[in-house]
């Protein structure tokens, strides 16, 4: 339940949705890590990128579509959107992608791409700090899944391909063979400013072409078995983000994310895992209270439609309690909010610009996803 503060926020997917940075091959690099790619566009982001690592790439097979979907989703309450790739696990619908590829979105279609049919998602949960989500899609049933392998047998110069929706573009899948350069490999992953890092382990590292959009994506071994799924990709800090190719992809091994995945799906919340989708009142606030850390939080903005926006709060305003929780921080409204679920209904008090005191019992919506 985190409301969003005005200053200093990013969100994953905006962050990761132009090219991918660049460095010369061999040494010389320094590493930087971002989070590899759902491609974004709309509001001013970028929908185009170069590719990363030194395979080629091509078209997909029909086999390599087998089980693969695109995820569009809406971020923002609509002020932008972005595009990543994901799998599928049960004939009903369950949906494996990258968190990230989710992360702040209000709404979530997926195409199953080997059909062509569209259907609107839900989040069953999500693991920000794998950088794991599982979707449900609406009215689902009889759908191929994908061909799940042995991430435990992957080595060094094993040959790949990585599939995915290359450009946000959708239709036919790309495919990006290459090889495995590393395995169980452990970076810290960032949006391109720096922000929202994760510490990411056991990663398989390899050199596939990816791109823009193909987060959440297969890994495929020689065999045509899924081990792992695209996630970010490495840097070189000596060149503008915008120009050429990545030095390196990672992947996290499908072992981690399906077991990620059936701790979701079983309903097991953890400091790790959220189940659905968070309790969201509807501010933007500022790192610190109107006068001050101590004093509360401050709104900078309200969302139309929401909580919030019913109560009659406004920018200025200064959020000092809800649900009987006095409020000192920015942070602190965030906290108290994350004790409580979407529909619950909860007492807000603050305080007007002009200092007059307000209060009004509101219904909590449901917020974007973690």
């Amino acid at each position: 339940g985190i409301e969003r503060s005005q200053a200093g926020t990013t969100d994953q997917t905006a962050a990761a949705a132009g090219s991918q940075g660049s460095s010369s091959s061999g040494t010389g690099w320094t590493p930087r890590y971002r989070w590899d790619l759902p491609n974004g566009y709309g509001s001013g982001q970028s929908g185009s990128g170069s590719t990363a690592g030194t395979g080629t790439a091509s078209a997909a097979t029909a086999a390599e579509q087998v089980g693969v979907v695109d995820v569009t989703t809406v971020l923002d309450f609509g002020a932008a959107r972005a595009a990543g790739t994901g799998l599928v696990l049960t004939s009903n619908g369950e949906i494996l992608t990258n968190n990230h590829v989710v992360a702040d979105s209000t709404s979530i279609s997926v195409t199953v791409v080997s059909t062509g049919k569209t259907y609107t998602a839900t989040v069953v949960g999500t693991d920000p700090t794998d950088d794991v989500a599982v979707l449900r899609l609406n009215n689902a049933s009889g759908l191929a899944t994908a061909n799940l392998g042995d991430s435990s047998t992957v080595g060094v110069g094993n040959a790949v391909t990585a599939v995915g929706n290359a450009g946000g573009t959708g239709g036919t899948p790309s495919a990006a063979s290459g090889t495995v350069t590393a395995v169980n490999q452990s970076i810290t992953a960032t949006d391109e400013n720096g922000a929202n890092a994760e510490n990411l382990t056991g990663l398989i590292q390899t050199d596939a072409a990816v791109e823009p959009g193909d987060s959440g994506g297969p890994l495929y071994a020689k065999d045509g078995t899924v081990i792992g799924i695209d996630t970010a990709a490495a840097t070189s800090s000596n060149s503008p983000v915008s120009t050429s190719a990545t030095a390196a992809a990672f992947a996290i091994p499908i072992a981690r994310a399906t077991a990620i995945a059936s701790a979701i799906e079983s309903g097991s919340a953890s400091s790790t895992i959220h189940l659905g989708y968070p309790a969201f009142l509807g501010v933007e606030v500022q790192p610190t209270g109107q006068y001050g850390t101590g004093d509360g939080a401050l709104v900078s903005g309200v969302i139309s439609g929401t909580a919030a926006a019913g109560a009659g709060l406004a920018s200025g305003d200064t959020i000092t309690a809800v649900g009987g929780t006095t409020i000192t921080s920015s942070d602190g409204l965030s906290t108290a909010l994350a004790t409580y679920k979407p529909g619950q209904r909860i007492t807000v008090h603050w305080l007007d610009a002009a200092g007059q005191s307000h209060s009004a019992t509101v219904a909590l919506t449901a917020g974007p996803v973690d």
